[in-house]
């Protein structure tokens, strides 16, 4: 009976002295690591997401203390008191990556955001489309375009806030996807593409004449990238014009170069 009692007494004894040296040299190993460590300074080293790459910034011309900021990969980012002090707006969504962000003229409270920086870096992270705030940012809906992957410009009509046009670059790292212009006459509900080139070839900028909405020129950009190269520009990039709100197009050449051309910027 003695025996019988002993015998487990003995075997947790004997279970708790083995365990005791792994618990002493775990916490001896993690002392020694926070020692070794204490004086360094980390920083970081990847992966290339580099917050401070400004996409686009938006001024409320009704308030010119508040700033909407687009950051490449990191965000959208708002101030109210002329860049003193800084808060994210757009965490909440599923795209990080922001190619432009625009403000309706007639209502600076109403918020465009196109995801997907307008780059072609290995680095560069696609979105899921086209975001509208209707209360500067608070709150955000989804209005479509997710396969466009990387939006350049977004433009309001200045006279009718429910038309809208979207300079859409497409996929980098393949053919297809929503590339081109865009419109939109019912602020978002429903898009029509107006102008498409190939399949290999996205609008990268958009801008109304300033004089004449009606009139509007956008730039087209031929791009691929693949693991090993990067195709940027060939003979479909070029500049269109359209006379018609955006309903059709036709390219543009007198006084352009007459090789491939690459990345075109309009201002």
């Amino acid at each position: 009976m003695f025996a019988k009692k002993i015998l487990p007494l003995f075997i947790l004894i004997t279970f708790a002295f083995l365990n005791t040296p792994t618990t002493f040299a775990q916490s001896l190993n993690t002392k020694a690591l926070n020692e070794a460590v204490s004086g360094l300074e980390l920083r970081s080293i990847g992966p290339a997401l580099m917050g401070g790459r400004i996409a686009d910034i938006a001024v409320n011309p009704n308030d010119q203390s508040t700033w909407y900021v687009a950051v490449g990969s990191g965000g959208l980012w708002k101030t109210t008191n002329r860049g003193i002090t800084w808060k994210p707006v757009f965490d909440d969504q599923p795209s990080y990556s922001i190619g432009t962000v625009t403000l309706d003229p007639k209502n600076p409270d109403i918020v465009w955001v196109g995801t997907g920086e307008n780059v072609s870096g290995r680095h560069v992270a696609w979105g899921d489309g086209i975001y509208r705030s209707t209360n500067g940012g608070s709150t955000w809906q989804q209005m479509g375009l997710e396969q466009s992957e990387h939006i350049g410009k977004i433009l309001v009509d200045p006279r009718d806030s429910n038309t809208l046009f979207v300079a859409a670059e497409g996929p980098l790292w393949s053919s297809g996807g929503q590339r081109g212009v865009y419109k939109t006459k019912d602020g978002g509900k429903t898009w029509q593409q107006v102008l498409k080139v190939d399949a290999n070839t996205g609008v990268t900028d958009i801008e109304f004449d300033p004089s004449n909405p009606d009139i509007l020129y956008a730039a087209a950009y031929q791009r691929r990238r693949h693991t090993w190269s990067l195709l940027a520009g060939g003979p479909k990039s070029g500049i269109y014009k359209s006379t018609d709100n955006g309903e059709s197009w036709q390219q543009k050449k007198t006084g352009l170069p007459k090789g491939d051309m690459g990345k075109i910027g309009l201002a």
